[in-house]
C-alpha cells in the first residue's frame, strides 16, 4: 500500500501539542524524577501521562536530552532513563498504556496499549490510541525541552517495537528532534507485519482498513522527516519484516543508516541493547565520532560489493543472506567473511541466494548494514 497522496500532518496541531506542558511531580530519587503531566481528552474526560524524568547533576552546561518510548508489554521504564543520564544526557520515559509507577492504572487515564484498542476501526481519531501516544511522546519532547540546564537543539529520539513504530511517526512530525533511532519499529504494517496484526486488518472493511493507514502507518508520515535516523531490527523479525523495514526507511529527506543483525531478538532488552543507539546519538547530539557508512550494495556477477567509509579502525567485514523465498520471518539467514579491499566490501555468493547484504563492525563494536538486495 503506498503512502496516501493527501497531507496526514494535517491530523495533527502541532502548535498547541508543541506549547508548554503542565505537570507536577510526584518523587524525585537521586537525578530522576517521577511526575505526571496533562494529556488530551479521552472519551470526554481528561488524561494524565505518568513519565520519569532526569537530568545529570552538576552539568557545566547544557546537556543533550533523549526521548524514550517503549513498546508492548512495556512501560515508563525508569532504568532507560536513568542509562542516559549516566551518559551524561537528561532523558524523560513516558507510560502509554494509561498506567503510573509499577503499573498501576491511573485515575485520569487515556486508552489501553492493547491490540484490540490500537486497532479498533470504531475509534474516532481522538480517542485512538495512536494519536494519543504520539501526543504523549511529542509532549514529553516540550516538556524536556523546558528545563533550562537541557540544549533544546540538541534532543533525539529512540523507542522499541510498538515505540520503534511512534518514534517513525514522532520523528516526522516533530522537527526539533535533532536523530531518530527506531528499533523494529516501521510502516506498511498492512503490507507485511506480525500474523496476529493481519489478523486484525483482514477483519476490517476495506474502508476500514484504509481509514487507519491514512490515520496511522508510518509510511504515510515519513516522507516528511528531515531527521537523521538510524533504524535498528533483526533480519527475520516477527512483527516488523525486513521487507516493510526496508520500505519504510527508503522514506525519509534526511539521512537513515541501517543497524540489520542476523537474529536479533525481539524484546524491550533486546531492543535498548546494540551499542550502536548511544554511538548514532552522540554522533549528532554530542559531535562524537561517527558510525561506519556503506552504500547501496552493487552485483557483478557472484561479486556483491558496496563503498564504505570510516573514522575509526574496521575490525571485520561480513556478507548475510538467505537462500530462502515466503515469508521473511521465517527465512534461515547465514552470515560469512567478506572482504575489506580499499574503499570496497566485497564478498562471492553462494548458490542459490535469494536475499542479501553486507555489514562492517568497527572497534568499539558499532555495526553498519547497507540496505538488502534482492537476487531475482
Amino acid at each position: 500500500m503506498k503512502p496516501a497522496p493527501t497531507d496526514p500532518l494535517a491530523n495533527w496541531d502541532r502548535p498547541r501539542l508543541f506549547a508548554q506542558v503542565k505537570y507536577r511531580v510526584l518523587e524525585t530519587v537521586g537525578p530522576v524524577s517521577s511526575l505526571l503531566f496533562e494529556h488530551e481528552p479521552y472519551a470526554g474526560r481528561p488524561t494524565e501521562v505518568f513519565a520519569y524524568i532526569g537530568i545529570p547533576p552538576g552539568s557545566p552546561g547544557r546537556v543533550p536530552g533523549m526521548v524514550c518510548v517503549h513498546g508492548g508489554l512495556g512501560a515508563a521504564f525508569r532504568s532507560w532513563v536513568e542509562f542516559w543520564v549516566q551518559r551524561g544526557y537528561a532523558a524523560i520515559a513516558m507510560d502509554l498504556n494509561g498506567c503510573g509507577a509499577h503499573r498501576s492504572p491511573l485515575t485520569r487515564r487515556g486508552p489501553a496499549m492493547d491490540d484490540t484498542v490500537i486497532f479498533d476501526p470504531t475509534a474516532t481519531w481522538a480517542d485512538s490510541w495512536t494519536y494519543h501516544a504520539v501526543a504523549a511522546v511529542l509532549r514529553a519532547h516540550t516538556l524536556l525541552r523546558g528545563f533550562a540546564t537541557v540544549d533544546p537543539a540538541r534532543i533525539g529520539i529512540t523507542g522499541v517495537s510498538w515505540g520503534g513504530y511512534l518514534t517513525c511517526i514522532a520523528a516526522s512530525l516533530d522537527s526539533r528532534l535533532a536523530c531518530a533511532i527506531p528499533v523494529y519499529g516501521c510502516g506498511y504494517l498492512q503490507t507485511n507485519s506480525a500474523l496476529v496484526w493481519m489478523d486484525r486488518f483482514a477483519a476490517m472493511t476495506p474502508a476500514e482498513r484504509l481509514t487507519w493507514h491514512k490515520r496511522c502507518d508510518p509510511s504515510v508520515y515519513l516522507p516528511a522527516a528531515t531527521v537523521p535516523m538510524l533504524f535498528v531490527s533483526g533480519a527475520n523479525d516477527f512483527a516488523y519484516p525486513l521487507d516493510s523495514v526496508a520500505k519504510t526507511y527508503a522514506l525519509p529527506q534526511s539521512s537513515v543508516t541501517f543497524c540489520v543483525r542476523v537474529g536479533m531478538e525481539h524484546s524491550q532488552e533486546h531492543g535498548i541493547a546494540p551499542g550502536e543507539i548511544a554511538v548514532f546519538a552522540d554522533q549528532h547530539l554530542r559531535g562524537g565520532e561517527p558510525l561506519p557508512v556503506i552504500s547501496p550494495t552493487q552485483l557483478a556477477g557472484r561479486s556483491l560489493r558496496a563503498r564504505w567509509t570510516h573514522h575509526r579502525p574496521i575490525t571485520s567485514a561480513s556478507l548475510h543472506y538467505t537462500a530462502d523465498a515466503g515469508r521473511w520471518q521465517e527465512r534461515h539467514w547465514l552470515s560469512s567473511p567478506a572482504r575489506l579491499e580499499g574503499g570496497l566490501i566485497t564478498a562471492d555468493l553462494p548458490d542459490a541466494v535469494t536475499v542479501c547484504y553486507l555489514s562492517v563492525e568497527d572497534d568499539r563494536g558499532a555495526f553498519v548494514s547497507s540496505p538488502h538486495l534482492a537476487i531475482s
